[in-house]
């Protein structure tokens, strides 16, 4: 998560969201359960606190919430854009007979989210400070 918080700090998103992007590859409603063991949720029963709760409470290092409008926005974007399930690749890899194409959908769709969420949070937090 660390590693890549430089590359997605400018779409709005901290290392623990880029962990969840990362579990969402194999499957987007990862992301939510991935959220909640970065974030380390228990089950409902545990007295710790429910997920929107710890995202509601979770800070940047300059005191800023980390989840704002912009910011689910700018996820939302991501979502609606990327490239994430490796089933789809691997039928994309089975009907074409090869990996060019599923390569090509993964980086052309990848390459588009990253360019919408950078959009909407750039201009978001510009409009809405």
């Amino acid at each position: 998560g660390h590693l890549m918080e430089p590359a997605i700090a400018p779409l709005g998103f901290d290392w623990k969201i880029g962990v969840g992007l990362v579990g969402a590859f194999a499957a987007r409603e990862v992301f939510v359960s991935t959220l909640g063991i970065v974030y380390s949720v228990g089950e409902a029963e545990d007295d710790s606190l429910p997920l929107h709760e710890a995202l509601k409470a979770d800070r940047r290092a300059d005191g800023r919430p980390v989840w704002t409008p912009v910011v689910a926005i700018s996820l939302l974007v991501w979502f609606v854009l990327a490239m994430q399930c490796m089933s789809t690749l691997a039928v994309v890899r089975r009907e074409t007979g090869g990996w060019g194409w599923p390569l090509f959908q993964l980086v052309y769709m990848n390459a588009l989210a990253y360019a919408g969420a950078l959009l909407v949070y750039q201009i978001g937090t510009r409009l809405y400070p």
